[in-house]
């Protein structure tokens, strides 16, 4: 036990000194520093290689700076090969019990469990230590599948926990990262490259080409495949080529069917549809239904699927026809997600409305353009959101070099601008 205590010491910050954590994400911190200082269990998931472990080791920082002792804050990331001998929660609660009993923290302590999916039956573990009221423990925990922390946990903790859904670097991110002034410039620049992290360290296309396919199949070989016994990972991968490179377009299983059948590939509408569930469980597509404005309700039937960052398409599959129009309706949706709100494809008699954006009592109505240049298209976007009769917000964002005027109280917002009306 003594060379897992050693272990874990290394990778913990008992002498509250912190390595360069990068750029400081301060609306996730800002979220989970109002959830702080309660029993509820933090659970912060998203897509591999998002900065998960960063915003954890990040709150860490915090909770020292605050003045909590650096001795009850304990730290495991299961992705490291050295906690590989913490395979299930029995194994994972030896070692928090040899850590308590090492360090003798006054008080309550703070458990950071990184990757917790890694670990069996670490359920078992969250509930009982977030259920202790003999002892004062607050957890914080990360996962890169929605389904095991959404349905498992949600289960047994009912309802005493939180979620946060990490993206990759929001736009304003990027620029802090890279060192870039807002502007059309800087925004095409992170359009055309991505918003994962570790991108930005990388020195050329191939580099990021070979680092983006490693994590794509990290997340359809272990998310997917392992933890669900796929039996077909190349027809896996092709579903995932398929969204990809369809992002931003109106699709059904039956249409991913029919491209199969054309390519003399035969499927079945179950398998199709429990490969894009497993998929948009692992974060890195994401679904939007259609929704009806008038009735106020979801409809079934197409949907649309967008990219978690548009690296994936950017260098792996860039050899498809593939607008930037549509990748800016991407970005978009991010936008909107990264800020909290339900995102929905909105339709009103016949007509489609890019997104329809709920956050508690804020509803947004928005149309995306890659430019407003020309007549035509000026009267088809703004004609959309005209058709709807209510006083909500509503929005024609585009790449414009100059904002038209306010029309009918829809407002044109330029981009790399459109972060600061949704904050």
């Amino acid at each position: 036990m003594a060379d897992n205590l050693a272990i874990l010491q290394k990778y913990n910050f008992w002498d509250a000194v912190f390595p360069d954590l990068g750029v400081t994400r301060q609306a996730y911190l800002s979220k989970l520093r109002h959830y702080t200082g309660n029993r509820l269990v933090k659970v912060i998931v998203g897509q591999r290689r998002t900065g998960k472990s960063f915003l954890l080791r990040q709150a860490i920082r915090e909770l020292v700076n605050s003045g909590i002792p650096a001795s009850n804050i304990f730290y495991l990331n299961k992705e490291y090969t050295d906690f590989d001998f913490v395979s299930n929660y029995k194994h994972l609660d030896r070692l928090i019990k040899s850590y308590l009993d090492w360090m003798k923290p006054n008080g309550k302590v703070f458990l950071f469990i990184d990757e917790i999916q890694e670990t069996d039956g670490w359920e078992k573990l969250v509930n009982a230590y977030s259920q202790n009221h003999a002892e004062d423990y607050e957890i914080f925990i990360s996962g890169s599948n929605a389904h095991v922390l959404s349905g498992e946990l949600a289960t047994l903790l009912s309802g005493r926990y939180v979620e946060l859904e990490v993206f990759p670097f929001d736009y304003s991110e990027h620029l802090a990262s890279a060192g870039l002034v807002p502007g059309k410039e800087s925004f095409q620049k992170y359009m055309l490259s991505g918003g994962l992290p570790e991108l930005m360290h990388l020195q050329n296309d191939e580099m990021r080409r070979n680092y983006l396919s490693s994590i794509r199949d990290a997340i359809l070989l272990r998310d997917v495949v392992q933890r669900y016994s796929v039996k077909d990972s190349r027809l896996l991968e092709d579903i995932f080529a398929f969204l990809v490179n369809n992002a931003s377009k109106l699709v059904s299983v039956n249409n991913i069917i029919n491209w199969f059948a054309s390519k003399n590939r035969k499927t079945n509408y179950e398998t199709v549809s429990n490969y894009i569930s497993h998929l948009c469980g692992t974060f890195i597509i994401h679904r939007a239904d259609r929704y009806n404005i008038k009735g106020k309700d979801v409809m079934a039937g197409n949907c649309k699927y967008y990219i978690n960052d548009l690296s994936f398409k950017n260098y792996i599959y860039p050899g498809f026809s593939y607008g930037y129009g549509y990748m800016l309706e991407n970005l978009v949706y991010l936008n909107l997600r990264q800020a909290g709100f339900d995102v929905y494809v909105g339709f009103l008699r016949n007509r489609e409305i890019d997104f329809v954006a709920i956050k508690a009592d804020r509803t947004i109505y928005a149309q995306v353009a890659y430019t407003l240049t020309e007549q035509a298209t000026i009267e088809r976007e703004y004609s959309q959101l005209e058709s709807i009769d209510d006083h909500f917000e509503k929005y024609v964002v585009s790449l414009d070099d100059i904002t038209l005027p306010n029309r009918r109280g829809i407002r044109n917002v330029q981009a790399w601008q459109f972060d600061s009306v949704l904050r």
